[in-house]
C-alpha cells in the first residue's frame, strides 16, 4: 500500500507523544478508481467509499443539497483554495477511535466500516427547557441542509478544502432552548469499542469529549455536517453527524456525535486530558501561537502539495474574532 508524501509536513512521530504517536497509512493506492470529476454546486462525483450491498445510506436521497452562496468557495485574501478531491480526503483521516493502539499503522477508513450507523440517536441535555432526543433521520428530516465548503487545518499543519452538507448549529442550539445560565455545549462522541478497536484502549479517556461556548456555537460558521461531495458522510470521516468548525484546529471537529450538554462548567476536551500543556480548550488556528514543539506559522495543502502562510482563524477571521476580544491576555491565550 502506497503512503502519501508531503515534503515539508511535520514527520508524525513529533506530532504527538511517543505513547500517543499516529504512524497513519497514506492509502491513496487503495481507492483508486473512484472519480474525482467536479459536478455541479462544487461536488465532487465519486463516493470516497461505496456502501457494501445491503448497506445503503438511508439518508441518501436527501443529497446533493441546496449551495449556500455564501459558502460557495473557499477563497479569501487573493487565495484560491481548490477543493480537495475525495480520493485523498477519503483516506486521509485521524479518528482515533479506530487506531489499533495509539502508535501503529493502520488503515483507519477500513476499520471505520465497522461501525453501525442506525440505530443512531443524539441526545440535548443538561441546562435546556425541555431535553431531547433525536433519531438521526428524524433529526435530518427537521434541520435546513445546505452545502458549505469550508478550508480544514490540523494542528499537524496539513489543511484541506472540504465541501461539507448539513446543517448550522445555531440552529440545533436554538431548538434546544438552552438556560440563560448556560455557558457551555460539551460534546460527546459514541462509545462502542467492540467495533472502535481504539477504545479498546482504556489508557485513553473515552468517548471523545469536545466543548464550545453557547457564543461559539451560535455563530453563523459553527456547522454540523452530515455529507460531503454532495453525498451522506462516509463512516471515517464522521457519520452520520460531525462538527466541522473551520477556525480552529480539527481535533475541535468532533466526529460521530452522540450526546450535546449545555452547562454552566467549561468542558475538559479529550485531548486536554491527554496532554493539558499542548492542547487547550479554545484550539483557534493562530500563526503567531506555536505548539510547543513545532511551528504554525505555515501549512501545507494535500491535494496540491502547495506550502503557505496560516491564516490567523484560518482565513475566517471576520466571522469569528468578535467572540475572542475579551480573552487576549497571555494567561487566556487563544491556543494554549
Amino acid at each position: 500500500m502506497k503512503r502519501l508524501r508531503f515534503k515539508g509536513l511535520i514527520p508524525e512521530a513529533q506530532v504527538t507523544d511517543a505513547k500517543i504517536v499516529l504512524n497513519r497509512r497514506r492509502a491513496l493506492g487503495a481507492l483508486t478508481g473512484l472519480g474525482a470529476g467536479l459536478a455541479g454546486g462544487g461536488l465532487l462525483a465519486a463516493s470516497p467509499v461505496k456502501a457494501k450491498e445491503g448497506q445503503a445510506d438511508p439518508s441518501a436521497h436527501l443529497y446533493p443539497v441546496r449551495v449556500n452562496p455564501a459558502y460557495a468557495s473557499a477563497d479569501v485574501a487573493g487565495q484560491t483554495y481548490p477543493v480537495t478531491p475525495s480520493r485523498i480526503t477519503a483516506v486521509y483521516n485521524n479518528y482515533y477511535e479506530f487506531f489499533s493502539g495509539f502508535g501503529t499503522s493502520k488503515s483507519i477508513w477500513k476499520q471505520a466500516q465497522a461501525l453501525p450507523l442506525r440505530p443512531w440517536r443524539l441526545e440535548i441535555d443538561g441546562m435546556v427547557e425541555k431535553p431531547l432526543t433525536f433519531e438521526i433521520d428524524d433529526l435530518l428530516a427537521a434541520m435546513p441542509l445546505e452545502e458549505r465548503i469550508y478550508r480544514h487545518r490540523c494542528v499537524e499543519t496539513w489543511a484541506m478544502t472540504v465541501p461539507w452538507s448539513g446543517f448550522p448549529l445555531a440552529a440545533l442550539v436554538k431548538r434546544a432552548a438552552p438556560l440563560s445560565s448556560a455557558k457551555y455545549l460539551r460534546f460527546e462522541t459514541f462509545n462502542n469499542p467492540e467495533v472502535a478497536i481504539g477504545q479498546r484502549e482504556t489508557r485513553y479517556p473515552w468517548p471523545y469529549i469536545e466543548g464550545l461556548t453557547v457564543a461559539e456555537a451560535s455563530n453563523d460558521l459553527a456547522f454540523m455536517a452530515t455529507g460531503v461531495y454532495g453525498q451522506p458522510l462516509p463512516k471515517q470521516m464522521g457519520a452520520p453527524l460531525r462538527l466541522a468548525l473551520p477556525w480552529k484546529y480539527g481535533f475541535k471537529s468532533a466526529k460521530g456525535l452522540v450526546r450535546i450538554t449545555f452547562t454552566d462548567k467549561q468542558p475538559v476536551s479529550f485531548w486536554e486530558q491527554l496532554n493539558r500543556r499542548e492542547y487547550g480548550f479554545w484550539a483557534n488556528v493562530n500563526p503567531e501561537i506555536p505548539h510547543p514543539r513545532w511551528s504554525q506559522a505555515s501549512e501545507q495543502d494535500i491535494g496540491t502539495g502547495e506550502r503557505r502562510p496560516t491564516l490567523p482563524y484560518n482565513g475566517y477571521a471576520e466571522q469569528v474574532a468578535g467572540l475572542y476580544s475579551d480573552k487576549t491576555s497571555l494567561g487566556d491565550r487563544l491556543f494554549r
